[in-house]
C-alpha cells in the first residue's frame, strides 16, 4: 500500500528531496562561511636579540604545537624576552615514525622560525618509535616511549647521523637523551650508567659524522637523591661519577645538567642530601676531579614553580625573585656555565597540574608577571 502511494504521488517525493537538496545547501554555505583555512606564514626579515645577558635560554615545547602561526609567535616571544638560546626537543619517534622514512616537515619549520629571531637551537634527541621497541612489550606507550634496548643503539645512532647532517648549520648543538639516570625516562629499565656509555659510544660518533661541527651535549641527569636499588632511579652524584668511571669524558663536548631550586633560594648552598639550585656545583666537582673541567656546562633545565598548592613551590613573588637571582648568581659566580635555560617557556595546551606553573607564557600567548620582570633584567631595562 505504501509502495502504491508513492507510484501515485511524484509531488510528493519531489518535495521531499527539495527539502533535503535545500537543508544541504544551507548546511555548505554555513560550513563555508565558518571554515577558516590555514593562515600563511612568513618569517619575515631576519631578527636578532637584543639582551645584556646572553646566558639566558628557556626550553620550548612546540614539538606537539600544530599551527605554524603559534610556533611564530612562540619564538617571537622567546626573542623579545632577551633570550638567546633554546632547548627544544625532537623525537625520533615523530621523525623516524617507520623505518628509514624521515618526516622533517614540522621540525623545518620549528627550526625556520627560530633561526629567523635570531635564535640558538639545542636540540634533545630521544623517545623511541614503535618500530624499535621490543616485540610483545606493555601496548602502554608511556611505558615504551623511552624503551631502548641495546639491540637498537645503532638504529638510534642511525637516526643521530640522519638529524645531524640534516641541520647542519642550522641545529649545531645535540643533547644524547634525557634524564637516563630516571627509570622513566629510560624505559622502566634498570638505570645503569653502563648502558648510557654504551648509547653514547655509537651516537656521539654518528652524531661528528653526520656534522664534524656539531656539539655533543650529555649527561642531562635528573636531580635527585634516590638510594641505591632505588626502582625509580640513581642519584645524579653516583651516576656521573661512575660515567666518568667508564671514559665518559671521550664522548661529549659539553655537560648538560639539570637544577632545580625547588623551596630553595639561589644562594643555598650545595649539600649532597638537598636537592637545590646550586647543586650544579657537586657536578662540576667531578668533572674536575675527574680533569674534565676545561668543558662547559650549559644547564638544560632549571626553574623555581609557584603552583598555590605543589608542596615544592614558592610564591609567585618569590619565584620571580629567586630566578633573577639564580641567573645573577651563575653569571658571577659559575664561568663554566655557558647558558641557564629555564623549564619551560610555554605550554601547547594546559597540564592541569603543577607543571603549568613553571611556565613564562600560557597557552594563549598572556605573559606572566615573572616573563614581564625577566625580559626587564635580561634587556637592561630599569626595573
Amino acid at each position: 500500500m505504501r509502495q502504491e502511494q508513492w507510484v501515485k504521488s511524484p509531488k510528493a517525493v519531489f518535495r521531499v528531496v527539495s527539502i533535503w537538496l535545500l537543508r544541504v545547501g544551507v548546511l555548505t554555505v554555513i560550513l563555508h562561511a565558518t571554515h577558516h583555512p590555514p593562515l600563511h606564514v612568513t618569517t619575515g626579515p631576519l631578527q636578532s636579540v637584543e639582551t645584556q645577558h646572553p646566558i639566558t635560554c628557556v626550553h620550548t615545547r612546540l614539538t606537539d604545537e600544530v599551527e605554524e602561526w603559534k610556533i611564530q609567535r612562540s619564538l617571537q616571544m622567546v626573542r623579545e624576552l632577551g633570550a638567546t638560546t633554546i632547548i627544544e626537543f625532537f623525537p625520533w619517534s615523530y621523525i623516524e615514525e617507520e623505518e628509514d622514512q624521515y618526516r622533517w616537515g614540522h621540525f623545518d619549520r620549528v627550526v625556520k622560525h627560530a633561526r629567523a629571531q635570531g635564535l640558538t637551537v639545542i636540540a634533545r634527541v630521544g623517545m623511541v618509535p614503535a618500530w624499535a621497541q621490543p616485540e610483545g612489550d606493555s601496548p602502554d606507550a608511556n611505558l615504551t616511549m623511552n624503551l631502548l634496548t641495546p639491540e637498537h643503539y645503532a638504529d638510534f645512532a642511525r637516526f643521530v647521523e640522519e638529524f645531524t647532517r640534516h641541520y647542519k648549520g642550522q641545529v649545531d648543538h645535540i643533547i644524547i637523551w634525557n634524564e637516563p639516570n630516571l627509570t622513566f625516562e629510560w624505559g622502566f629499565q634498570p638505570v645503569e650508567p653502563e648502558n648510557y656509555i654504551n648509547l653514547l659510544k655509537l651516537a656521539t660518533p654518528a652524531a661528528r659524522r653526520g656534522n664534524p661541527d656539531v656539539i655533543v651535549l650529555a649527561g642531562a641527569l635528573a636531580p635527585t637523591l634516590e638510594p641505591v636499588g632505588s626502582q625509580y632511579g640513581m642519584n645524579d652524584l653516583d651516576y656521573l661519577s661512575r660515567l666518568y668511571g667508564l671514559g665518559f669524558k671521550d664522548y661529549f663536548d659539553v655537560l648538560a645538567a639539570h637544577t632545580y631550586g625547588l623551596k630553595f633560594p639561589p644562594e643555598e648552598p650545595p649539600a649532597s642530601d638537598v636537592l637545590n639550585f646550586r647543586r650544579i656545583e657537586l657536578l662540576r666537582q667531578i668533572m674536575l676531579d675527574n680533569n674534565d673541567g676545561d668543558k662547559p656546562i650549559i644547564i638544560t633545565e632549571s626553574g623555581w614553580n609557584d603552583h598555590p598548592r605543589w608542596t615544592k613551590a614558592v610564591s609567585p613573588g618569590q619565584r620571580i625573585v629567586y630566578t633573577i637571582d639564580g641567573f645573577e648568581y651563575a653569571e658571577e659566580n659559575w664561568p663554566w656555565v655557558e647558558n641557564l635555560c629555564l623549564w619551560a617557556f610555554r605550554y601547547p595546551r594546559p597540564v592541569n597540574s603543577y607543571p603549568d606553573y613553571f611556565t613564562l607564557v600560557t597557552p594563549d600567548f598572556a605573559a606572566k608577571p615573572i616573563y614581564h620582570e625577566l625580559q626587564a633584567w635580561a634587556r637592561g631595562w630599569e626595573r
